[in-house]
């Protein structure tokens, strides 16, 4: 494996350049959304000023253009995926609109009384859509539940299965607690009890490999936005007999085989769930971002991701009056703290008035904050650009923002 250069990633990243407040930024926001590289951003502004057009639906040159770049992205995030054909990856508006088309379309599927199994740890968007699945028809959700240290209870969730319960709808990894579930083994057990998978693998993406075949999942959604690329656009993984079998999503331009007002028949596979127009600059540009990624290595992201958590979870361990949510073992580089009786917002102003991004609230997982008695957190997430420098300057501004709220 080759060193780590964080000085050089660094340089890919203007925004890092920047000062908030008169001080130097360090962003520990991660988990809600990572920076954009030059060449992903280079490569959207190349795209507007010499391939701008519509794809799939013109003779013409630019059509054309627009659409190989479209279409080779298509292959690009089907091999990063080890997914076993291009019509199996769905262009969607992000993890969000993955979930809800799985909840809408599938969901179409399930009868009265069927079971989804979810999580305490899950994010909304992967509880919400369920819940209106319920309303629509009368599904019943089960919930796994988690320990004191953010871990999932396998036992519980082994207990909730019965005849009928068809899918199990999870989390790879929390972006509260950042715990890494075993989706694998949870895959395999819903499987032997004839129950489908769905991920939510939008906090996993861009810190692991994903082989969709090894886990052994039938859906798998993720966002570019969290994986160096732009916002708006994120993918959909379904096996191909599924969504072949599953109703279209949404109805208009581009999924349609033939349309009459006697009747509409639907296009293929992936086209059947990409009506509309596509952003199709941000799904062009979702390539250039697993590139840069694959360029580092997940080896050496990992790496280096693992040491900025151990230095920081060990430095803030030392901070009187400072409590972590959430400490599985070999959890993803997010944590999310509070510090004595200070509300988590005010935590948050403080540091960012020091130059330091991170996140407070409920992270839109407000059955988890339930679990633990609290209303919200604040929490801090790394990724590849960040430094141990950069960490001890949170923790310095962590003792004095403790001190002040005392």
């Amino acid at each position: 494996m080759k060193a780590y250069d964080v000085t050089a990633i660094r340089k890919d990243f203007p925004i890092l350049d920047r000062k908030v407040n008169g001080k130097p930024l360090i962003y520990l926001d991660n988990t809600a959304s990572t920076q954009t590289p030059r060449a992903v951003v280079d490569d959207i502004s190349h795209l507007y000023y010499t391939q701008k057009a519509n794809v799939h639906r013109g003779v013409h040159c630019l059509s054309q253009e627009a659409t190989a770049a479209m279409e080779s992205s298509r292959e690009h995030v089907r091999r990063f995926l080890g997914a076993d054909s291009v019509d199996e990856i769905i262009f969607t508006r992000g993890t969000t609109e993955s979930i809800n088309l799985v909840a809408s379309s599938y969901g179409q599927l399930l009868e009265t009384g069927d079971e989804v199994i979810l999580t305490e740890m899950e994010h909304h968007s992967n509880i919400v859509p369920w819940q209106l699945l319920q309303q629509r028809k009368g599904i019943v959700i089960k919930v796994v539940p988690v320990d004191d240290s953010g871990v999932l209870d396998l036992d519980a969730y082994r207990a909730l299965f019965s005849e009928r319960t068809r899918l199990v709808s999870v989390t790879q990894v929390s972006n509260v607690l950042g715990t890494v579930n075993p989706v694998a083994e949870m895959a395999e057990y819903a499987h032997s009890r004839g129950a489908l998978v769905c991920v939510d693998g939008a906090q996993a993406i861009a810190h692991m490999p994903v082989d969709v075949k090894a886990l052994g999942v039938d859906f798998y959604a993720f966002s570019s936005h969290k994986m160096y690329g732009p916002t708006g656009i994120g993918i959909l993984y379904g096996r191909r007999e599924l969504l072949n079998a599953m109703p279209p999503y949404q109805g208009g331009g581009e999924m349609i085989g033939h349309v009459s007002f006697s009747g509409t028949t639907w296009a293929e596979l992936p086209y059947k769930f990409e009506a509309g127009t596509p952003d199709y600059i941000g799904a062009a540009a979702l390539a250039q971002a697993i590139d840069y990624i694959e360029g580092i290595g997940f080896d050496a992201i990992a790496a280096h991701e693992h040491a900025l958590l151990k230095h920081a979870t060990e430095a803030m361990s030392a901070i009187d009056g400072l409590r972590i949510y959430g400490t599985a073992p070999g959890k993803s580089a997010v944590i999310s703290f509070l510090i004595s009786n200070a509300h988590h917002y005010d935590t948050g102003i403080l540091l960012d008035q020091l130059g330091i991004a991170v996140r407070t609230g409920h992270h839109c997982a407000q059955p988890l904050m339930e679990r633990f008695g609290i209303e919200g957190t604040v929490r801090a997430s790394f990724a590849i650009y960040n430094t141990l420098e950069e960490v001890d300057k949170f923790i310095e501004a962590l003792r004095r923002v403790a001190a002040m709220l005392a």
